[in-house]
């Protein structure tokens, strides 16, 4: 009979403790020099042989235990790292008689500091012959079985701490989304574009449409909202004079979760003066391609059963046109609010509160589930655009493109709307809306519109959802899985 998680806990804690009076405490260590890692020791001796005997030099490597096997006077441990896997070799004739009878306390999930040299084993493994070791913290929860791991994929969730501890391929997602972020950045700075840092908690929560999570300073005594975009801060340093911004930071909505939403999430906002949104368009399909290239040497991007190409130039298409194609819908259906509200409910959806939130419902169920390959989609209604600037000639219009790729929109980029008594009228009609219950209109934000009347220059600007773009690049179905901590519905422990 297996035994229990109590029993495995108390066992682990009495090894702590028969370490602890030997003189081997592993919570009195604060710091191991470790001179290698596993992959990088595996990569330099790949072409050593048995013959070889003991290499040089000597390594001192740290990690995780995620397997032990004795075999008698000897014991055979695999030892994981932030890079790999290293496989240990520790003999009782030269450890000695103590420290071998210290290897009997040890668990699965330790951490270990071991120092040795390599040698290739008998069935022909690169491994580490270990002269000394030092246990540097003791596991007392044993780990998920090491053939079936942490499946729940909830509780992976809820404890991505173990998740990433015997996952090396969610381990890898992570890194390689610190890598994209940090690439992104480079990307960036290179095209003379400046990192700022604008507030979280706002008066006014503006720059898009959803409901904004309220907190309280006691300190002023003031209603707070936290923000769900940097994009009206970050236009107010265009009309200061920084020319070219951007910022990557957490962005908060209150809004459903779903494989495509979190409530908590990362987006990346620049803004570029004296640009309109078609050299937007150009930047945002080079920053693209570049991600792709450090991901995907081809830019052939491999997502569920499909493989989607990320090589310019990407596929256009109007607004309208697309639901012209994709819904026999026509123009003047989609600007008539009566027109918008009969086709919801010719296509089972329930009635919306106001016109534009009526038409953002209609796309996203006939038009979206079409954008499989990177699309633009282009010059949306004036309606649903409040801070975009008009197109020429087409007052009903704005020059404003969206980027979709496997049904899913990855960013939302406009020419900015720079004239103070449009974005005044604009925030009035938001008001009506607002009245008329669409919950997710922001309250407007005067202090903008006097922003803009010490002059803004013709700017675009444009909105990268970070986590869907790392989903795409790392072939992952759910944002919760390039989150490392999503929000959870708490459970008794």
């Amino acid at each position: 009979m297996s035994d229990t998680l109590e029993e495995l806990i108390a066992a682990r804690r009495s090894n702590l403790e028969a370490l602890q009076a030997a003189g081997h405490d592993p919570l009195a260590v604060n710091r191991y020099p470790v001179n290698a890692h596993a992959s990088d020791i595996l990569a330099t001796h790949a072409a050593f042989t048995a013959e070889d005997g003991l290499g040089e030099p000597v390594y001192q490597v740290a990690g995780r235990l995620l397997s032990l096997r004795y075999q008698g006077k000897t014991l055979f441990a695999d030892l994981h790292d932030r890079t790999g896997r290293l496989q240990l070799y520790l003999r009782r004739d030269e450890l000695g008689d103590e420290a071998f009878a210290a290897c009997k306390l040890l668990d699965r999930g330790d951490f270990l500091g071991v120092t040795g040299r390599i040698f290739r084993s008998k069935l022909g493994e690169l491994t580490l012959r270990v002269s000394a070791f030092t246990l540097l913290a003791k596991a007392l929860q044993p780990l998920p079985d090491k053939w079936h791991g942490l499946v729940d994929v909830e509780k992976r969730y809820r404890r991505r701490y173990v998740d990433l501890a015997i996952n090396a391929e969610v381990r890898d997602v992570f890194i390689l989304r610190s890598r994209i972020v940090a690439s992104m950045r480079r990307f960036l700075d290179d095209a003379a574009f400046f990192e700022v840092e604008t507030p979280t908690l706002l008066q006014v929560a503006g720059g898009a449409s959803a409901r904004p999570f309220r907190t309280h300073a006691n300190a002023l005594d003031l209603q707070l909202d936290l923000r769900i975009a940097t994009e009206l801060n970050l236009k107010r340093c265009i009309v200061g004079g920084l020319e070219r911004v951007y910022e990557i930071g957490r962005i908060f909505r209150n809004e459903g979760i779903d494989t495509r939403h979190n409530p908590e999430f990362t987006m990346l906002e620049l803004y570029a003066a004296y640009w309109s949104v078609y050299e937007m368009m150009d930047f945002n399909e080079a920053l693209f391609a570049h991600l792709a290239q450090l991901v995907h040497a081809d830019r052939q991007i491999p997502y569920g059963e499909r493989v989607i190409s990320f090589r310019p130039p990407f596929a256009r298409i109007g607004y309208f046109e697309a639901f012209e194609r994709y819904g026999s819908v026509s123009r003047e259906e989609l600007l008539s609010p009566e027109g918008a509200a009969g086709l919801l409910a010719r296509h089972g959806i329930a009635p919306s509160p106001t016109h534009a939130h009526a038409l953002d419902k209609l796309f996203g169920e006939i038009v979206e589930p079409h954008l499989i390959e990177p699309t633009f989609v282009m010059d949306y209604p004036l309606v649903l655009s409040p801070l975009a600037k008009r197109k020429p000639n087409d007052p009903d219009v704005v020059e404003r493109y969206e980027l979709f790729a496997v049904g899913m929109e990855l960013a939302n980029a406009f020419s900015e709307l720079n004239d103070p008594a449009d974005q005044r009228q604009r925030f009035e009609a938001q008001i009506e809306e607002r009245a008329q219950g669409d919950t997710e209109v922001p309250a407007p934000d005067w202090d903008f519109v006097r922003a803009l009347e010490y002059g803004m220059p013709p700017t675009a600007g444009i909105g990268v959802g970070i986590d869907r773009l790392v989903m795409l690049l790392t072939n992952q179905a759910s944002i919760r899985d390039v989150i490392l901590f999503p929000l959870q519905r708490p459970v008794a422990e």
